[in-house]
């Protein structure tokens, strides 16, 4: 038994240096190469960790952070002026953008990363058009259940064949017929709103419009997208926002999770698939659904049933993707129904806090409204005349972006400003950041100005692609028509109809919980006009 022992100690010692010795050449020298080539061309960063890079450095940062933030309670909105919330979500990036600059190099385990926040990067960023960069593959992977192989995550072929597909289907000529579903949305709401508030004079109603927004939002994706309202889709959208806060425990964007973690999290996981598999279920219920309603009527196809139709007659679907036509279908429906409500939920939200900040931009939007839509109904011809309006959602984009990053993979070895990144590094822009950059939007950029933007995008800063609210490159937010509009119609609705501002009870802490959101809601006092 002792030799026995012997040899299987020995194959075991054996077996952990080759572990060892794979790791090291095979991963280890491999990053460490990455970090030689972006140091020859000066782009530096905090020296990592053996095993786990920069993690343990992270953490102990955003500890502090938490510390902190716990020793100072979150504060009344109505005291907060810089309304940056990065030193707190996201302090590692502060701190060290701090000593190295707006480029440089971290790593979380293996994994190389290039924090990438200079302007020139930025910029090619926006204006490449090929397939080396892509979404990350360990995020996107992660992200998997809520977003399926969706054109969201999907790279490469795969991505491109997506996009064709879908893209059209939010063109403005499309968006220009969804309006008016938009509207019947924002006046079911209103009405609820009305209610509450009751017909005695300087009456006045407390709203969580975080919550009643998600659901406007939800019923407009469901009219205007899949041909029902959102009480049929009430049961995806409470699964998805479950799904949500599961995939945003912890910090996903480090991209690593101890084997202890992977043990302990196991109930998580298992409530996570299923929570996948319903929500599947329960799109392919509605699809199937809305493929009978469609063969007994000859109604204008709503997106529903031309991403059926697409996915269906194109034959490279099957081929390309690797999924069938039902996979295809779903996929991306999951990834409307998220993507198409949440954020623009989450934006109309940021937007309501703000102008009930700054009650003369409530003025400002309710004369030019009044002006041009003296009935109160809002179409797409009188949406090009509110000036006013576009103003303010384009500063509350630019102050409370809902997406954080612009974040991408290469897949070759690929340049950007004076940069040659190599071949798997993980490139993140941080855009709350960007856009409170001094040196592009000037000494107030910390403000909030809708004026900036009178003139446009193009004047309103030094660079115009330093403004990425909807991500940048081809890999732009294929929604960003949709959500513009429907931003639009539901802030003058409300503008015109009410006066507002802040609760007392609100406290001003904004979380990551993949896009940015008011951590405990956002309560309003509303009074009719």
């Amino acid at each position: 038994m002792g030799g026995l022992g012997s040899v299987l100690f020995a194959a075991v010692a054996v077996a952990v240096v080759a572990v060892v010795v794979h790791f090291y050449y095979g991963v280890w020298r491999r990053t460490a190469e990455i970090r030689r080539k972006l140091r020859a061309q000066g782009v530096t960063g905090p020296p990592p960790s053996l095993l786990y890079g920069n993690l343990p450095e992270m953490q102990e940062i955003q500890l502090e952070a938490a510390a902190a933030a716990m020793a100072s309670p979150p504060h009344h909105a109505s005291v907060i002026v810089a309304h940056d919330y990065t030193s707190t979500l996201f302090p590692y990036f502060v701190k060290w953008r701090k000593q190295y600059g707006p480029l440089y190099t971290y790593s979380t385990g293996t994994r190389q990363h290039l924090y990438a926040n200079h302007v020139d990067l930025v910029k090619d960023l926006s204006l490449t058009n090929h397939l080396h960069l892509g979404k990350p593959s360990y995020v996107t992977k992660k992200l998997a259940p809520i977003l399926g192989h969706s054109v969201v995550r999907a790279n490469g072929p795969v991505w491109a064949l997506q996009r064709k597909i879908i893209a059209p289907e939010f063109f403005m000529d499309r968006v220009r017929v969804m309006a008016a579903l938009m509207t019947e949305a924002a006046s079911a709401m209103l009405q609820k709103w009305e209610g509450r508030i009751g017909e005695r004079d300087g009456a006045t109603a407390e709203i969580d419009v975080d919550e009643a927004l998600r659901e406007f939002s939800a019923d407009v994706i469901s009219r205007a997208c899949f041909g029902s309202s959102y009480e049929k889709g009430k049961r995806i959208f409470s699964k998805l926002r479950v799904l949500q806060k599961l995939l945003s425990e912890g910090n996903f964007l480090f991209g690593y999770v101890s084997l202890s973690d992977r043990l302990f999290q196991q109930p998580k996981h298992r409530r996570i698939k299923k929570l996948e598999k319903e929500i599947e279920s329960l799109i392919w219920e509605t699809v199937q659904q809305r493929q009978r309603e469609c063969s007994k009527t000859s109604s204008d196809k709503d997106l529903l049933q031309l991403i059926m139709e697409a996915a269906m007659n194109d034959p490279t679907v099957g081929a390309n993707c690797n999924e069938s036509p039902k996979k295809f279908i779903v996929d991306n429906c999951k990834s409307i129904y998220f993507a198409g409500h949440e954020s623009t939920a989450v934006a109309a939200t940021w937007s309501l806090m703000l102008l009930a900040l700054h009650p003369e931009w409530q003025d400002r939007i309710r004369s030019e409204f009044t002006q041009a839509c003296p009935d109160g109904r809002v179409n797409m011809t009188t949406i090009s005349q509110l000036k006013s309006v576009s103003m303010v959602v384009q500063e509350t984009l630019r102050l409370y972006p809902p997406a954080a990053f612009v974040a991408r993979e290469t897949f070759s070895e690929t340049r950007l400003g004076n940069v040659v990144i190599p071949k798997g590094v993980y490139l993140w822009t941080l855009i709350p950041t960007l856009h409170r950059e001094v040196e592009i939007w000037g000494e107030n950029a910390n403000e909030f100005k809708p004026e900036r933007f009178v003139n446009g995008i193009a004047k309103a800063c030094k660079f115009p692609q330093a403004y990425v609210p909807f991500g940048a490159g081809p890999r732009l937010c294929l929604g960003k028509n949709f959500a513009l509009v429907q931003l639009k119609i539901i802030i003058s609705l409300i503008v015109f109809k009410f006066r507002f501002s802040l609760s007392p009870e609100y406290r001003h802490s904004p979380s990551y919980r993949m896009i940015v959101e008011p951590a405990n809601g956002m309560k309003i006092i509303f009074k009719r006009v």
